[in-house]
């Protein structure tokens, strides 16, 4: 079989100290995008890191593109990463940054020119190159985080969290972005937002309490929750009772009325209830709940 376009997740265990962060996690990631799904604390961070490199495992093994993850030199060689918490040299130029950051990975002055100046066109900053980091926008900055972390020309790129905190066009841009970028190498998204999820990937995995909790495509996760999503018009004065006793996915406040989603796994006892087809925000939020998770009336 031939795993140079995959990695392998077998087993894997993380502890920090006493306390379990990854458990039993077994995946494989082809090339294309593939979206990591979780709740903030879910241990999606610390899987993102293990990967990269940048965090040790306690048992398992995994292969990346068919490189052993203990060989962490050739496996930064080959991985490009935007961390969450993402910063660049405040007070220096996009084009400066990026050819610091390529001198500092041994690359020559040529191979560096020609990359920097390709990739600042791809990821839509050709017009901001000579502006400091520190004047950029949320936007501009992942966008510029993506130039950085493909500036080795990575086979895997991992993102964690990239459009947290952007406005809906930069977002819908990142994106986009993303999308591109995929189309040569694994793109791993990882992220709590089902929009980013639902726009760009087929193939995703669940995690909860740092396991695995669902793999496969979107398309499948939303099978799943068919048959158990309704919708309800109702009062708002009985809108606390509703949240009370069902998972609520969705509200649309009119003046004394409201229409609610609900997930249920059998037909409410609510007055103007109908069967809805289930998004893949219904789909998320039905599978946390049938495993067990607490979903605290539909607020995760």
């Amino acid at each position: 079989m031939d795993n140079d376009n995959k990695i392998i997740i077998t087993n894997v265990y993380k502890f920090y100290g006493k306390k379990q962060a990854l458990k039993n996690i077994d995946l494989t990631i082809e090339q294309g995008m593939f979206g990591l799904l979780g709740r903030n604390g879910a241990g999606k961070t610390t899987l993102m890191k293990t990967l990269a490199a940048l965090h040790n495992k306690q048992k398992g093994k995994i292969t990346v593109c068919g490189v052993p993850i203990e060989n962490a030199k050739e496996i930064r060689s080959i991985t490009g990463y935007l961390p969450q918490d993402f910063s660049m040299y405040p007070s220096m130029t996009v084009s400066e940054s990026l050819d610091y950051l390529g001198l500092l990975s041994g690359m020559d002055k040529k191979l560096r020119q020609e990359r920097i100046e390709m990739l600042i066109k791809r990821v839509n900053l050709t017009e901001h190159k000579n502006k400091k980091v520190k004047a950029l926008s949320g936007g501009m900055k992942r966008r510029l985080g993506i130039a950085q972390a493909l500036l080795h020309d990575p086979k895997v790129l991992i993102v964690d969290e990239p459009t947290a905190g952007l406005d809906p066009e930069e977002r819908i841009r990142f994106r986009n972005l993303l999308c591109e970028v995929a189309e040569d190498r694994i793109v791993i998204l990882s992220t709590h937002i089902v929009g980013d999820i639902e726009a760009t990937c087929e193939d995703i995995a669940i995690m909860n309490g740092g396991e695995i909790l669902w793999k496969g495509t979107v398309s499948d996760l939303i099978r799943e929750a068919e048959g158990k999503v309704y919708t309800c018009y109702i009062q708002k004065k009985f809108l606390p009772q509703i949240k009370k006793d069902y998972i609520v996915t969705g509200m649309l406040v009119q003046s004394e009325y409201t229409t609610v989603r609900i997930i249920s796994d059998s037909t409410p006892d609510i007055r103007n209830v109908t069967p809805a087809e289930p998004n893949v925000e219904d789909a998320y939020m039905y599978c946390l709940y049938s495993r067990g998770c607490d979903v605290g009336g539909g607020e995760v």
